[in-house]
Parts: structure tokens; C-alpha cells; sequence
């Protein structure tokens, strides 16, 4: 069995926080924070996930606004509701911590987001797999 590429590791840790954050977010009874915390950090490695598929370097971080400038820096495409994700920053560290509230996370729309991220990532992951590399012409 070949070893996993880090795309393809970042893609299977993103869509295991997304499976986190589905049954977190299914009950109302738990804190925001624990959704939230998973919702961001499963579009964080979605994010994660294209830029090493690409070959491009990130830093260690949990900004997701920082990744997308990173993709936008490197011509690559943004996943669907870019203009949005960075929502979910605060849930990373400060909301998780405490050191913030959350004022109201929307599920449904969180939920959203996520699948699409995940979508978008494994595309593009797959995608690049298929294509041949310039050396391989």
C-alpha cells in the first residue's frame, strides 16, 4: 500500500474534524465552542490540504485568513464561501480557551461550509493526482 501524501493526510484529518463538528453541532445542549472548534479546523486542513497538493509552503497556523491569502498569493482557486471562512477563526484559540463568547454560531450555515470546503479540497487534491507532472510529459 503506498504511504499517504501530506494532501491526502491533511484531506482525511479535515474530514474527520468535519465528522467531529456534524455530531457536535447536531446537539443543541453543547457549547458553540466544541462545533465551532471543529468546524475550523476541518476547513483549516481542507485549506492545508491544497497548498501542499500544490507544492506551496504555509506556516504553522490556525488563521485561516492567512491560508486564503496564501492560495490568492499563489494563483490557486479559493473554495466556496472564502469570504467567509475566516468566521470561523476565533474558534480556534480564543473561543476555545475562553478568552472570547461566541456570539451564536450558525450550524446550518457552518455546516455548509465545511462540506463544501472538504469538497473543493478533495477536487482539487484528486485532480492535481490525475494530472502529469511538467517531468512526466
Amino acid at each position: 500500500m503506498a504511504e499517504r501524501t501530506l494532501a491526502e493526510t491533511l484531506l482525511l484529518a479535515a474530514k474527520r474534524d468535519e465528522q467531529a463538528f456534524r455530531k457536535l453541532a447536531e446537539d443543541p445542549t453543547l457549547h458553540d465552542s466544541l462545533a465551532g472548534f471543529h468546524a475550523q479546523q476541518a476547513i483549516e486542513k481542507a485549506l492545508k490540504a491544497v497548498l501542499a497538493q500544490a507544492g506551496i509552503e504555509f506556516r504553522r497556523t490556525h488563521d485561516i485568513a492567512e491560508l486564503l491569502d496564501r492560495l490568492e498569493d499563489s494563483g490557486l482557486p479559493a473554495p466556496p464561501y472564502a469570504d467567509r471562512l475566516d468566521e470561523l477563526n476565533p474558534y480556534a484559540v480564543e473561543v476555545r480557551y475562553g478568552m472570547i463568547e461566541p456570539t451564536g454560531l450558525n450550524r446550518t450555515a457552518t455546516a455548509r461550509w465545511v462540506r463544501e470546503a472538504i469538497i473543493w479540497s478533495s477536487a482539487y487534491v484528486k485532480a492535481a493526482q490525475r494530472s502529469p507532472s511538467p517531468g512526466d510529459r
